[in-house]
């Protein structure tokens, strides 16, 4: 779902234990080969010291799979994941900021506005044969090699396997239907608060029933909670306390808001139901991907206000030639979750509509 992006998340620590679970050498004290080179031979004014005084490391990078990008409110990309893992090693926080092409790359990185950039190694790029360091930081460059091992690159890249293929969400398995004619312990919920936005509350029970299975206590990797699977940050921003997230009412109250705001976001479809499909979506993949793949139907004479041809689009992001397009302002997505996410729903809510009076 749509999150309001924070730096510390329980993901971290479950990166950090995967990390750790993959390691199977020790660091070797001898040089190793590194996947940097430094720009200048000067010192630079802004070298390690200032980066751990600022408590920042600052770097840039691409949108793609190997390289950033967000998922489920989760920076991931095995770059992004060895930056993450530096950075805690030298105790600072990373910022990672994304560029649309290699030439905004170098000229930000010349002009000191990053500390470094992370990118997937293209041997036909003559401009990146790898990372980079910036404006003569021979003292970060020196930290890194220091640090770095071959076999890190790898690592990172199964840790991120191993977390995206795991449950992801640590739930009771319960039964799409309680009994005949009743969905769940919470349909007087779901009619209460459904009512508030005009939705069928058969349709926010098929949501839940995909987001939780109905499990109030519910909790997925990325650390979204309760029976609509809300994120701390977006709790907060809903004025959720986070006390209260796991609580039944309370989470499917703010769930339901959340909806009634996304939906504020898409009113300019005429059609309530490809308007509600736009709104699921962007529950489970966020907003801002689903408009990139709006504006690249709409480029393509598709209609982008019809789910299945937006639809089509969203499986694309996953594309380079999709995801680098000048029409994309956020990048890859792993878009076929999305869309299946939208499929299941419908699917559920077509088979609730012939057993449950509204």
């Amino acid at each position: 779902m749509a999150t309001i992006i924070t730096a510390k998340r329980l993901a971290c620590l479950l990166l950090l234990g995967l990390f750790l679970a993959v390691a199977c050498t020790q660091r070797q004290e001898s040089a190793v080969s590194s996947p940097w080179q430094v720009d200048a031979d000067t010192a630079s004014a802004f070298d390690l010291d200032q980066i751990e005084q600022a408590g920042e490391l600052i770097g840039l990078t691409l949108s793609g799979p190997d390289t950033y990008y967000d998922y489920h409110g989760r920076h991931l990309g095995m770059h992004y994941l060895l930056c993450e893992q530096f950075a805690a090693h030298i105790g600072v926080r990373l910022r990672m900021e994304l560029c649309r092409d290699t030439a905004e790359l170098l000229r930000r990185l010349s002009a000191g506005d990053a500390d470094l950039i992370a990118i997937k190694v293209d041997t036909t790029d003559t401009l990146l044969p790898g990372w980079r360091i910036g404006n003569g930081k021979q003292l970060l460059a020196q930290e890194l090699t220091a640090w770095y091992r071959p076999q890190m690159m790898e690592e990172a890249r199964l840790a991120e396997h191993q977390l995206l293929n795991r449950q992801r969400v640590s739930r009771r398995v319960n039964a799409p239907m309680l009994r005949q004619g009743v969905i769940s312990h919470y349909d007087e919920l779901f009619k209460r608060y459904s009512r508030g936005i005009g939705w069928d509350w058969r349709l926010v029970a098929a949501q839940c029933y995909q987001e939780s299975m109905f499990d109030p206590e519910a909790e997925s990797w990325a650390g979204a909670k309760g029976l609509m699977q809300i994120m701390p940050s977006t709790a907060d921003h809903l004025g959720l306390p986070r006390s209260q997230i796991t609580d039944p009412e309370q989470n499917l109250a703010a769930a339901t808001r959340y909806l009634h705001e996304l939906e504020h976001e898409f009113m300019y479809i005429h059609d309530r139901t490809e308007r509600q499909n736009m709104v699921l979506a962007s529950y489970n993949g966020g907003i801002h991907h689903i408009r990139d793949a709006m504006r690249l139907a709409e480029r393509d004479h598709r209609n982008a206000q019809r789910w299945d041809d937006v639809r089509q689009y969203v499986l694309r992001l996953k594309d380079p030639q999709y995801y680098r397009d000048t029409l994309v302002h956020y990048g890859y997505m792993r878009g076929n979750e999305t869309a299946d996410y939208v499929d299941r729903i419908r699917a559920r809510y077509q088979q609730y509509t012939r057993k449950v009076r509204q």
